[in-house]
């Protein structure tokens, strides 16, 4: 089970930007024969996913696994999210249907930007009853108590009856796919934790990892060996 972004791709100014690097989608497409299932864990929708990789037999949970569910007011959300997010110049409004999200990479100072973000969506979260999920250079607004990539994890290996699982990724959201590898764990699945270490990647994905790997080519390397 593998994230995407960072994982697979480069990091890039602009996710319409984000391309697969050299060798993951043939790498992909030699592991899905071998392994009980090969799954992109994401927080992309699975369409967007399927342009990009166009890898038969490959399993994709879009939206942390949210993908489905209903939008729940997603329409007021995203006008209240707008206003909030103009206050920062460059920041940008994606709307992912069950959630939406405000990118601030192009902001002139992303540090500053993240700050006042968090700041002014702090209001809007909260009369809409939803959380505050940080990314890299991102910050969602996800429906409240509603499992995400951990879930989406935990629930695919207990669905197929796996006894082993291993999941990679770089980002701030990994974590909770790792938090469900430990729950996995102590029922007896074996498990391995790849961290895709990056220039953004968190120092605690990294400490929580068992294998870490030098970005993307690095992922794709150690995947040609499990192929």
């Amino acid at each position: 089970m593998l994230d995407f972004d960072g994982s697979l791709s480069e990091i890039v100014a602009h996710p319409d930007l984000a391309r697969p690097v050299e060798g993951a989608r043939e790498v992909l497409e030699a592991l899905v024969p071998r392994f009980r299932v090969v799954a992109i864990v994401t927080g992309r929708r699975s369409e967007e996913v399927q342009d990009l990789l166009a890898v038969d037999g490959l399993l994709l949970l879009g939206l942390y696994g949210l993908e489905g569910l209903p939008a729940g007011g997603v329409d007021t959300l995203l006008g209240q999210t707008e206003v909030a997010a103009a206050v920062v110049p460059q920041a940008w409004v994606e709307d992912k249907g069950v959630s939406v999200a405000v990118h601030y990479r192009q902001a002139p100072d992303p540090a500053a930007a993240r700050v006042t973000l968090l700041h002014a969506l702090a209001g809007v979260a909260a009369s809409a009853g939803r959380d505050l999920v940080e990314g890299k250079m991102v910050i969602e607004l996800l429906p409240p108590d509603r499992p995400l990539k951990g879930g989406a994890v935990e629930r695919l290996a207990e669905e197929l009856a796996l006894v082993g699982v291993l999941f990679a990724g770089d980002d701030v959201a990994d974590l909770d796919a790792f938090e469900a590898l430990n729950l996995l764990e102590g029922k007896g699945v074996h498990v391995v934790r790849v961290a895709v270490q990056g220039e953004e990647t968190p120092d605690a994905l990294v400490a929580a990892a068992d294998v870490v790997v030098d970005g993307p080519s690095g992922l794709v390397e150690l995947l040609r060996h499990l192929a």
